[in-house]
């Protein structure tokens, strides 16, 4: 093991161990958790969906779920990967510029598995909440519904990057809502559903800031 991954190991640890505490030391509100249920009661593969910027605390909420969040080769990537194994979560690794194709392929065998997959729909590099095709593109050529969901904390950083990431503090009231599933059809046109996901995406994200009275 290099030095440079021995360090990226150490932060990692750290990281998760701080969301833990976060987590214990905070209050959830779960909101339509039955949404969830639902479509877990199938035991068909979903894809769940968030915005870049709202990812680190669902990792905390989701620990051990049969879920596999796909994660950027990137150095960021390597970091966000090696948090999401300390909760027992398997990344899949690949984006629409890195290993892609490959990434595709996991996803299509994860999915038919049963297992969910979770998508950041303007990530790895934006623009900021504005929903790429790839998520839509897999949803429909895999005929699998997405599930939007969101967190909000009331106490946080908010970091200077591209994505506004949120990082929530200690001693927090913090929110879980997730949305009503999206069904991307065979006929569908992508850039017409990718405003509809756009929309659900944007509303379960204001109705976790309002439940922890986020300004």
């Amino acid at each position: 093991m290099s030095f440079q991954s021995f360090l990226q190991s150490i932060v990692a640890f750290a990281g998760s161990l701080y969301i833990r505490l976060v987590g214990t030391t905070s209050r959830v509100l779960w909101v339509n958790r039955i949404s969830r249920d639902k479509l877990e009661s199938t035991g068909k593969g979903f894809i769940y969906a968030c915005w870049h910027g709202r990812q680190v605390f669902l990792l905390y909420l989701h620990e051990n779920d049969l879920a596999r969040p796909l994660i950027s080769k990137s150095k960021d990537g390597d970091l966000i990967a090696k948090i999401c194994q300390h909760f027992g979560l398997d990344a899949i690794r690949g984006s629409s510029s890195r290993g892609g194709m490959k990434a595709v392929m996991e996803l299509k065998n994860t999915l038919a598995l049963g297992t969910r997959v979770g998508f950041t729909p303007d990530g790895p590099r934006g623009p900021f909440q504005e929903v790429q095709h790839g998520l839509l593109y897999v949803a429909q050529k895999l005929d699998c519904p997405i599930l939007p969901f969101a967190y909000g904390a009331r106490k946080r950083w908010v970091f200077g990057s591209w994505d506004k990431f949120i990082v929530p503090k200690l001693f927090n009231r913090i929110s879980i809502v997730y949305g009503e599933p999206l069904f991307v059809g065979p006929d569908d046109s992508l850039s017409d559903m990718a405003e509809v996901m756009k929309e659900k995406l944007n509303a379960v994200t204001q109705e976790a800031d309002r439940l922890v009275a986020v300004a």
